[in-house]
C-alpha cells in the first residue's frame, strides 16, 4: 500500500445485485478469511477466474462494482478480505503480531479453498495497492501453478526516492512516523489512514518505503524471489493516482526480471470520470475489459502473454 498523510480507506461502495455468497478459509492459527463468491456470469461456464485481493484497510465489499465489471466482461469473481480487515479476523491490537509472511500464506489458503470452484479454469490474482503486493510475494515464495495471470492496479513499493517534488519529503518520515507509532501503541488505530492494522503490517510496510526493498517472507529473501516469478503480468496504472504515481509502479515491473509484462496506465477519459488511488472501483468497465483481454492471451485459454508489454495511450 503506497499513501500519504490524511488517506483514509472508503467506505463501501454498493452496486446492483447479484450479491456474492460469503464464504470462509479457516486458518491454523484460529483466525478465518472472508472470501466473497460472485455467481457466474450469465450464459458462461468454464470463463477464466479472477481472485481481488484488496488495498491496505479496504474490504472486499468495496470492490463490488469492479466485481460487476469483470463478470459483464465475462469473467468469474472471487473477492478476500484481507487478514484484520472486514470479515477476516483477528481485529488487530496488541496482541496481533501478523505482517507480510501471514497476509502472504492467507493468499495460498484462499487458493486452496477455490481449488474446486476453479479447477480446470484460468485463474487470475488481481491485487490493488498492498492486496498486489501480497499476490506478488505468494508466487514469489510459492511459485504457485495455479495462477496464470497478475493483474496489478495502483501497486507499488511507497519508497521515498521513488516519490518527486515535494513528496519525496514527506513520504519518509510519514511511513517511519507510522511505524514508530504503531510500534508505542502495540498496533496501528487506523488514524487518518489505512485502517486499523497490526504492527506487523506497518513495520513491513515501512520496510520497503525506507528501502525500497521487500521484507524477507519467513525465510525467503523475497526481494530475489520476486525476480523469478515468470507468471505473465498485467501492471496498470491509475491517473490522478497520487499515493501509487506511475513510476511506482515502473519500479516494480523493474524487479519483475523473468516475467513477462504488459504496463498500461488507465486515463481519466478512458474511465469517462476523474480518478484516484481508490475511485477506479468506481470506473472500473473499461479495465475490466483490458483484464479480460489479458485473460484471454493467457497460455492455455487462447494465446500467449505479450512478453512486450502495451502502454495505453495518454
Amino acid at each position: 500500500m503506497t499513501a500519504l498523510p490524511g488517506q483514509r480507506p472508503p467506505a463501501d461502495h454498493r452496486a446492483p445485485d447479484p450479491p456474492p455468497r460469503q464464504e470462509f478459509v479457516d486458518r491454523p492459527d484460529g483466525n478465518r478469511i472472508g472470501v466473497q463468491i460472485y455467481p457466474e456470469p450469465a450464459g458462461v461456464t468454464g470463463g477464466p477466474v479472477v481472485v481481488i485481493w484488496p488495498a491496505m484497510g479496504v474490504r472486499a465489499s468495496y470492490y463490488r462494482p469492479l466485481a460487476a465489471a469483470l463478470r459483464a466482461a465475462g469473467l468469474a469473481v472471487a473477492v478476500a478480505d484481507l487478514r484484520g480487515t472486514g470479515t477476516s479476523t483477528p481485529t488487530p491490537g496488541r496482541r496481533t503480531r501478523y505482517g507480510y509472511a501471514e497476509l502472504t500464506d492467507d493468499i495460498g489458503a484462499v487458493q486452496e479453498h477455490l481449488t474446486g470452484w476453479a479447477t480446470g479454469r484460468p485463474r487470475l490474482l488481481l491485487g490493488h495497492s498492498l492486496g498486489g503486493q501480497a499476490a506478488l510475494l505468494h508466487l514469489a515464495g510459492t511459485g504457485d501453478e495455479s495462477v496464470a495471470g497478475l493483474v496489478l492496479v495502483a501497486v507499488g513499493l511507497p519508497y521515498w526516492r521513488s516519490y518527486r517534488g515535494r513528496l519525496r519529503l514527506l513520504v519518509l518520515p510519514f511511513t517511519q512516523g507510522l511505524h514508530a507509532a504503531a510500534g508505542l501503541l502495540g498496533y496501528w488505530p487506523g488514524w487518518g489512514f489505512g485502517g486499523r492494522q497490526a504492527r506487523g503490517v506497518i513495520r513491513d510496510w515501512a520496510y520497503t518505503g525506507r528501502t525500497g526493498r521487500f521484507p524477507t517472507i519467513g525465510t525467503v529473501d523475497a526481494e530475489a524471489a520476486v525476480r523469478t516469478v515468470r507468471t505473465p503480468v498485467l501492471a496498470v496504472s491509475v491517473a490522478g493516482d497520487r499515493h501509487t504515481p506511475p513510476g511506482l509502479l515502473d519500479d516494480l515491473c523493474g524487479k519483475l526480471t523473468a516475467a513477462p509484462v504488459r504496463r498500461e496506465h488507465y486515463t481519466a477519459a478512458q474511465a469517462g470520470r476523474p480518478m484516484d488511488h481508490f475511485t477506479w472501483v468506481r470506473a472500473s468497465a473499461p479495465l475490466a475489459e483490458r483484464v479480460a483481454a489479458f485473460a484471454a492471451d493467457l497460455p492455455g485459454y487462447g494465446g500467449a502473454a505479450d512478453p512486450e508489454g502495451t502502454a495505453a495511450p495518454g
